[in-house]
């Protein structure tokens, strides 16, 4: 255990004194003495004493871990995978320095974009002032110039960025399945133009300032004399909340205030965003997307939103056990229908690859992504997605209507 003896002991103190608090003067009297001798304790000093210091390497190599010729995370001694419970009972620490290696795994795979797909960054917004908070996505150099198709990636929520499926599957697996790598350098490979949003890149983080922190606390409409009469019931347990809390989070953190990116402010508005500056504007005849969970919601919000423009442009789409719902988001009978003609979700599932799922839900055929786990559907469904890219640009160029069927358990087409 890393915890000190003494914290124990003040645990047990505190349950003591809660317990005293309920009996005659004798306990009373108690209470005082354990209230004074905890008075006495330097809680700050003996709780950092606790947990390590919050700073972490800014850097793999400071991490001691490197990434080997098959994409996996190892640790450069050992030759070992990621280790999260690197402190013993410091779940807190722990996920510290999780969040810390994540943040770096954004970075280098941002530079893998760059360097080893050849994507350019691009500043949003567009017309963005150099004081302004700024969002960016990734293109390919002839995103916009392609004439015959473009390649469009959306990821979910959380906090992967730009490139990623799931930094879990980064940290834990290998860079193939947690990163869109393969799929841009697939769509390269066999002509597509590429476009990677950025859906969670909302908002930089600034630290307030003193007067901001004040205003915050001070911000409530209530009466003067009502605080006060709750100041004084609440009395008795702030100094136990006071403990706790420095147990809980001994290492305050600086208090910080989100400044939104301007028609970036959600991945829906990003979505929206990026198709009225690049994908609308595109030279492509035949745009696809691949969407993974929430980045299926913002897709059918962009269809919404753009209806006719989407439906002229757009070829096939795929979802990857998106998390859009054409009930909760209203979602129009020729949306449904056109999503049902050119949409497919590989969700995740027991079944084979490819094998079709039932669906209460009106609005595009669903077939397993051969993976009971979320984050590794888009990864899974990999092949067959560009085979259903294909077959819809054979399809449409022979007016034939894409129609998953329960054949042989894989998605057929059947002639008009």
């Amino acid at each position: 255990m890393y915890i000190h003896l003494s914290i124990l002991n003040l645990l047990t103190v505190w349950v003591m004194m809660a317990q005293l608090q309920q009996g005659g003067p004798d306990e009373k009297e108690k209470t005082t003495a354990l209230k004074d001798l905890l008075s006495r304790i330097d809680l700050d000093e003996l709780m950092k004493k606790d947990e390590p210091p919050l700073e972490f390497p800014d850097t793999l190599e400071g991490f001691e871990y490197i990434f080997n010729e098959k994409g996996q995370l190892r640790h450069i001694k050992t030759g070992e995978p990621f280790v999260f419970n690197y402190r013993e009972d410091l779940h807190r620490w722990n996920q510290k320095r999780y969040e810390a290696l994540g943040e770096i795994i954004t970075k280098y795979v941002y530079e893998l974009l760059q360097k080893e797909c050849h994507l350019k960054k691009v500043t949003l917004p567009v017309d963005a002032t150099e004081s302004e908070p700024k969002s960016f996505i990734f293109m390919s150099e002839d995103a916009l110039t392609n004439p015959d198709k473009m390649l469009v990636l959306i990821h979910g929520n959380g906090v992967v960025r730009a490139g990623q499926w799931a930094r879990r599957l980064i940290i834990n697996e290998d860079l193939d399945s947690g990163t869109q790598i393969p799929y841009i350098k697939r769509a390269i490979e066999e002509g597509y133009g590429v476009i990677v949003l950025n859906p969670n890149e909302n908002y930089i983080e600034v630290e307030k300032t003193k007067a901001q922190v004040q205003l915050s606390s001070d911000s409530s409409d209530e009466p003067a004399e009502k605080r006060e009469r709750k100041d004084k019931i609440q009395k008795e347990t702030k100094k136990r909340r006071d403990f706790y809390e420095k147990y809980r989070n001994p290492q305050k953190e600086k208090e910080t205030m989100q400044m939104y990116i301007r028609d970036n402010g959600s991945p829906e508005e990003h979505a929206i965003y990026v198709w009225d500056h690049f994908i609308s504007q595109s030279a492509a005849e035949n745009v696809f997307f691949v969407a993974h969970s929430y980045g299926g919601l913002a897709f059918v919000e962009l269809m919404i939103q753009r209806e006719a423009e989407v439906k002229n442009k757009v070829t096939a789409v795929a979802l990857t056990d998106s998390v859009h719902n054409v009930w909760h988001q209203e979602v129009g009978k020729t949306i449904r229908e056109w999503m049902r003609e050119k949409c497919c979700n590989w969700v995740s599932s027991s079944e084979p690859l490819d094998t079709s799922v039932e669906s209460m839900l009106p609005d595009c055929p669903r077939v397993s992504a051969g993976t009971e786990r979320h984050e590794l559907t888009s990864w899974k469904s990999f092949p067959s997605i560009f085979k259903f890219f294909s077959e819809a640009v054979e399809a449409k160029n022979s007016s034939v209507k894409p129609t998953p069927t329960r054949r042989s358990n894989r998605i057929k087409y059947e002639e008009l």
